[in-house]
């Protein structure tokens, strides 16, 4: 195992409402000796293969093995890899497709998942590649890294639609619960609520782009005011290094003492709280399940590996809609599950 990474520079000064409370929230971090996270591996550990497990953004999320031909391929965003990743999605598909005569003789030995922010999933199928310092990652269809089905939301699903990529219908399959906060083991500074943070003149983590920002500053401003909104914007912070892989960097900046608290989706917060019971807690807050947004489900066009793609589909929506819910989500009823979703 790699020694942590350390990311060089110093601190970032606290930045709110009240500079003597936002000093003191300095000092609690300083005080608590904040390290990196290890993020727990999903893909088993291979007999006499060198792991290089570092902190937080050291690695891409790409779950899988390149180099060998893929047994499926799909990208998606990154927040819902708890459940798409866990052993009742992609670790219980194998052995469900082996028990299915139609696709029982399907190698599915090697299935690739990338859990990438959409902007960067649709600039890696724009380009064809991705650079990891030194070490460029060919995503071209020539390659045969290259998705054969897509999970995001509408509007980058619609860039990947106009550029040929993805069919022209995709489906919904979950819903979240709108947005939630995490704060570090003991909460130190009493953050409850939204209010809590403008009142204690928190350092602030939030996404730095895309639909979950814009659902964040809608329930503050909806709550607290526009005022509110734009403090919670002075107030943010960030870190040297950062990637702008969110599930990723929001939890590393309350870990490492950047922020006092982050702010994002209540999926994601609930997992970062049970994968870190001794780093961080849930707050939930009141009145914000209307802030909320939809994946949905988009076949490539000419998929590589059609009837693994074929089968995983059949497969996925058979329990979505039960498995989802386990993980946070919110539990979607007839109409929405499964709802058609236009992309011309």
């Amino acid at each position: 195992m790699m020694n942590r990474r350390t990311f060089l520079g110093t601190t970032l000064g606290a930045i709110g409402l009240n500079t003597c409370n936002a000093r003191s929230a300095g000092a609690v971090a300083q005080n608590a000796a904040p390290e990196p996270l290890v993020w727990p591996l999903v893909a088993k550990p291979q007999a006499g293969i060198r792991s290089f497990a570092g902190h937080t953004d050291t690695v891409l999320d790409v779950i899988g093995r390149l180099g060998t031909p893929p047994s499926l391929v799909i990208f998606t965003e990154g927040n819902h890899l708890m459940v798409l990743s866990s052993d009742e999605i992609v670790g219980a598909f194998p052995s469900w497709a082996k028990s299915q005569p139609q696709y029982a003789n399907l190698d599915l030995t090697n299935i690739i998942l990338t859990t990438l922010p959409q902007p960067i999933l649709v600039q890696m199928i724009r380009t064809g590649g991705v650079a990891l310092g030194n070490l460029t990652l060919d995503t071209s269809r020539s390659s045969g890294f290259y998705p054969d089905i897509v999970m995001g939301y509408p509007e980058p699903l619609r860039q990947l639609r106009r550029m040929g990529v993805i069919e022209s219908r995709a489906r919904f399959f979950c819903r979240n619960r709108g947005v939630a906060l995490l704060v570090r083991k003991g909460n130190p500074l009493g953050i409850h609520g939204l209010a809590d943070m403008v009142r204690t003149g928190a350092r602030i983590a939030l996404p730095d782009s895309g639909d979950v920002r814009a659902q964040c500053l809608a329930a503050v401003e909806t709550q607290l005011g526009k005022p509110a909104a734009n403090a919670l914007v002075a107030a943010e912070t960030n870190f040297p290094g950062r990637l702008g892989i969110m599930h990723r960097d929001l939890p590393e900046m309350v870990a490492r003492g950047y922020a006092d608290v982050a702010f994002t989706w209540y999926h994601l917060v609930s997992f970062w709280a049970r994968a870190f019971p001794d780093h961080f807690e849930f707050v939930a807050i009141p009145g914000v399940e209307s802030f909320f947004t939809k994946i949905a489900f988009a076949p490539t066009v000419n998929p590589l590996r059609s009837e693994a793609a074929k089968a995983f589909d059949e497969f996925f929506f058979a329990r979505a809609r039960d498995v989802y819910p386990r993980h946070d989500f919110a539990r979607m009823d007839d109409n929405e599950f499964g709802a058609p979703l236009g992309l011309d």
